[in-house]
């Protein structure tokens, strides 16, 4: 019987608009009426995402950040994993040194030194997300998207990393050319340890610290509320979801998944424009009324 569900954004639950569908949103609706809790798993942080579900009149738990941040739904913080400054600052350095475009992530700020390349780097992630959609339709997206209220322009991001005030959640950067691009710099930071790379598009990175991902955060959560591995479901399409996929007891990939998703997942559903998290929790609903 499933009783947790974590289903990532981008991708998922939202179509190539940048929107949940009617349909996804009943569906979650009435599986919180039949007893199975919905978490929002995302990189975005907790306003972004909180902001985003509210507009659709629903209400969930989330996992914000990649995992560094767990809330229920009441709002009520229960995990909190952030990037040590000294380990931020380092991970700058190589990404300086690689000319690699980034930005800094706090609990509910984004920082960006220069607001032009946030709008490119994610109208770029929205067309690889969403095949066919032309390179002006995501740069109108992107910068009338959430993603971009929650963004500050600041001139050195060294300052913000000296400050011990500052909790840093997530570094993120970005490169049109691809993961290859990423390649040496990912290296590097990976030899720094405590720390995990993934990615939520082809074009970039998301640095956490070891502890903040997605799988992980999903566990702690669910051993809080007093459920078994196998009473958890996790709903992705890329590769900031594996871990996430990979530990909860159903791990559902999108039809639109990368491979390696597809791989980790032991059922699929739907795609993200075909109401697939919908889909697959019509089916967890009809099996657990079986049981």
């Amino acid at each position: 019987m499933i009783k947790l569900v974590a289903c990532d954004l981008d991708g998922t639950l939202f179509n190539s608009d940048m929107a949940i569908s009617d349909e996804n949103v009943a569906a979650i609706r009435a599986a919180q009426r039949n007893g199975i809790e919905f978490l929002v798993a995302t990189g975005r942080t907790p306003r972004q995402s909180r902001r985003t579900i509210e507009k659709y009149g629903l209400k969930t738990g989330f996992i914000n950040i990649n995992g560094a941040l767990v809330y229920d739904a009441d709002n009520n913080l229960k995990v909190k994993h952030k990037l040590p400054n000294d380990k931020a600052s380092s991970i700058s350095k190589i990404l300086k040194e690689n000319n690699i475009y980034f930005e800094l992530v706090t609990t509910d700020k984004i920082y960006s030194s220069d607001i032009s390349k946030r709008v490119v780097n994610l109208a770029r992630a929205l067309m690889i997300l969403n095949p066919g959609v032309t390179f002006k339709r995501a740069v109108a997206t992107a910068a009338g998207s959430d993603a971009m209220l929650s963004m500050t322009l600041v001139e050195n991001l060294d300052q913000l990393l000296a400050n011990d005030k500052i909790e840093i959640m997530k570094i993120i950067a970005f490169d049109a050319h691809g993961q290859s691009a990423f390649a040496k710099a990912k290296k590097e930071i990976n030899a720094l340890g405590n720390v995990v790379v993934t990615s939520s598009s082809a074009a970039n990175i998301e640095i956490n610290d070891i502890k903040a991902q997605k799988g992980p955060a999903l566990l702690d959560y669910a051993q809080m509320k007093g459920l078994k591995r196998e009473e958890v479901a996790a709903i992705g399409d890329n590769l900031n979801d594996a871990s996430m996929i990979k530990d909860a007891g159903t791990g559902v990939a999108m039809a639109n998944a990368i491979p390696t998703i597809k791989k980790l997942a032991q059922v699929k559903t739907k795609s993200n424009n075909d109401n697939g998290v919908a889909y697959i929790l019509r089916k967890f609903i009809k099996n657990n009324a079986k049981e």
